[in-house]
């Protein structure tokens, strides 16, 4: 195969149907068949990342082993295609933008009027490529944010039209995702939105070759021509796209709706069917589980799970793992007090306390550490929620009782928590954080070691605030004990608390690296260890 073929996914009517799962679902599909496969997301707000967005615009921020906070749709593309991505696979115009305007500065126009075409166009086909350079994948799958009629994507799709000029037919495809809405009143599916949207498209110079139907109802086949004689493509190419229970199944439902197919016929690629046994199995698992367990997210923002999508995603790898369905309940951290602990938390099978920053909930995470400690509880604290777990065992073990992080209470005569020394003055919040893939070494024995297997790994971090080493002692010598550190920093990682049956805390992100045919380690256990406590291994008092 010589040369990289480009797919380019677009919307169409209204945002969020599912572009990013359409893309992943296709990488997984076309990887199966033997192709190396990568997937970038082009995004057009003016951020130049996520790392400073509200979660309520946003939801939760992923990370990249190289450090970038990237748009969640990029651990889509990680759990799908089982593929590390990097920093060149998510460009915002944000970054478009301060490039142009950079490169302006320093006379890299030589004095030319920087304009829209052809200098933002270029600065967008060169983040194509260097996608293409630092991977050099058979197909390169992009995926265009927003909707068609976006006045923030039109760049976007004017560099996409520039390039789609200089390949050759066989190399490249336009996917685009596009909604049929069910009116139930009139008993029909309506395509004149999918009409008009591509429509717009083809304004803009653009024609997709193959549209996905994002439908409630599936679609008959006087609908499917209806599309495609409108839309100026072939029946076969009008993909059904409905509802299913679990996202792993639509790798499954569009191959066999011919997706991969399309494509396959349109790039010159080879069509037969790929072994797709090890996803059947993940989904078989996900649907039919033998067992049940209810695990608990206590955070301050459950009302939005977009915010802790990849925990969630992780817990369902788990799951999946010991055949077994995850319940979670999703508990506000601000309505646990000494008060409603118990009953609040009293039936559940595992506590997970996941990463955030600020003090709104903090006291209810605590109490939810505490009871977790106190009741043998199986407990996972990520990121914050590790900190967390150091605070409650300061107050209530060690009898520090305003140990807190310098995060929350500067003037705190315990900073168990404090900000890492190389933070100290930083003036930009975006991208300074401790970011991306570091190594940790793992005490023998332990039960880390135990839960992963081998003493020495890597994982993704993002925070600023780190335990503070100055109370190691206190801390080992009264029942909690450091397992995981960052030898090159001498930075604490993991802590835990060996004589509880299952109670682990770590500073890094492990979410960011669970895949549902490689579910994480961490994920796995707090599962397997619900189920014990479930069964009565476990006395919850």
């Amino acid at each position: 195969m010589v040369g990289t073929k480009h797919i380019f996914v677009t919307g169409g009517v209204v945002s969020s149907l599912g572009k990013g799962i359409t893309a992943a679902a296709l990488g997984r599909l076309l990887k199966n068949r033997g192709y190396k496969v990568s997937i970038n997301k082009l995004d057009p707000y003016i951020n130049v990342d996520p790392g400073t967005m509200n979660p309520y615009q946003h939801g939760e921020v992923f990370v990249t082993d190289d450090g970038v906070e990237t748009d969640l749709d990029i651990g889509h593309y990680e759990r799908f295609i089982d593929e590390s991505l990097t920093r060149a696979n998510n460009t915002t115009s944000g970054q478009v933008y301060s490039n142009v305007l950079q490169r302006e500065l320093e006379g890299g126009y030589e004095g030319r009027t920087v304009q829209t075409i052809p200098h933002v166009t270029n600065e967008i086909l060169a983040a194509i490529q260097k996608v293409v350079e630092a991977s050099h994948p058979d197909i390169l799958i992009t995926e265009i944010g927003g909707t068609i009629g976006d006045i923030e994507s039109l760049p976007f799709l004017e560099a996409v039209r520039h390039l789609h000029r200089s390949l050759k037919a066989q190399d490249c495809v336009f996917i685009h995702v596009s909604l049929l809405p069910y009116v139930a009143s009139a008993g029909e599916v309506k395509t004149k939105p999918t009409q008009h949207s591509v429509r717009e498209l083809n304004a803009i110079g653009l024609q997709p070759d193959i549209i996905v139907c994002r439908c409630q109802v599936p679609l008959t086949e006087d609908v499917r021509k209806k599309v495609a004689l409108f839309c100026n493509i072939e029946p076969q190419d009008v993909i059904e796209n409905t509802n299913l229970e679990t996202l792993y199944q639509v790798p499954l439902m569009l191959e066999e709706n011919g997706l991969a197919r399309s494509v396959c016929r349109k790039l010159g690629l080879r069509e037969e069917a790929p072994d797709l046994s090890e996803w059947e199995q993940i989904v078989e698992n996900f649907l039919h589980p033998d067992k049940e367990v209810t695990i608990a997210i206590v955070g301050k923002y459950i009302e939005l799970h977009d915010a802790y999508l990849s925990i969630v995603e992780a817990l369902q790898h788990g799951g999946i793992a010991n055949k077994t369905r995850v319940k979670i309940r999703w508990i506000q951290a601000q309505d646990i007090t000494e008060e409603t602990q118990k009953e609040l938390l009293q039936d559940v099978n595992g506590i997970l306390v996941p990463g955030g920053f600020g003090e709104r909930g903090m006291e209810g995470k605590i109490l939810a550490a505490q009871y977790a400690r106190e009741n043998k509880i199986p407990f996972l604290g990520i990121c914050l929620g590790m900190q967390v777990a150091v605070i409650e065992f300061a107050r209530h073990v060690l009898g520090f009782a305003d140990a807190h992080s310098t995060e929350m209470n500067p003037q705190t005569t315990h900073p168990v928590i404090a900000l890492m020394e190389e933070q100290n003055g930083i003036p930009n919040m975006g991208g300074t954080q401790r970011l991306g893939k570091y190594d940790c070494h793992i005490t023998p024995n332990s039960l880390a070691h135990r839960i992963y297997g081998q003493t020495d790994i890597s994982e993704r971090h993002r925070h600023r605030y780190e335990f503070n080493n100055q109370y190691s002692e206190d801390f080992s010598q009264a029942g909690m004990a450091i397992t995981g550190r960052n030898l090159a920093r001498n930075l604490g990682e993991i802590v835990e608390i060996p004589a509880h049956p299952w109670y682990i805390g770590v500073q890094f992100h492990p979410e960011l690296k669970s895949r549902p045919n490689r579910p994480h380690p961490l994920f796995r256990g707090l599962v397997a260890a619900a189920l014990e406590q479930k069964q009565g291994g476990i006395i919850n008092e």
